[in-house]
């Protein structure tokens, strides 16, 4: 079975992309319960750097007014994180895991109005520890 990727003819995705590594194998601890890490392969990580835009900011800049959630500049973070999660997958998929422990986020200002955010964590391939648990996605 060949296993290089399919050249996108698509500027655009077509379907949601699919990992060996699913989201659900994904911790922030250093082990999966019902799971033995059989290998590590090492770090892997996924880097967003974003700017706010001219719109957001001004929006913004009235609700800093009114006081409470900025929730044009939360979802500009959480779009940026989720973004770099994706991304830290892929990496790990891409070396052959199938799990990622240790699972960590990092930002840093780069510039006024640029951040870069990292997802971080130790690509490994992991097992059941026993018969009854193959279940895992």
């Amino acid at each position: 079975m060949n296993n290089e990727p399919l050249e996108r003819h698509t500027p655009y995705a077509v379907s949601e992309p699919r990992y060996s590594v699913s989201p659900q194998m994904v911790t922030t601890a250093f082990e999966l319960p019902g799971y033995r890490v059989r290998q590590t392969l090492g770090v892997v990580r996924g880097i967003v750097v974003r700017s706010r835009n001219l719109f957001i900011n001004i929006g913004a800049a009235f609700q800093t007014l009114v006081g409470g959630n900025i929730t044009a500049w939360s979802r500009l973070c959480e779009q940026a994180r989720a973004e770099a999660f994706n991304i830290m997958i892929q990496h790990a998929t891409e070396i052959g895991a199938n799990a990622i422990i240790g699972a960590r986020y990092d930002a840093t200002e780069i510039s006024g109005g640029v951040t870069e955010v990292l997802a971080y964590g130790t690509a490994v391939i992991v097992e059941p520890t026993s018969a009854g648990d193959i279940y895992q996605s």
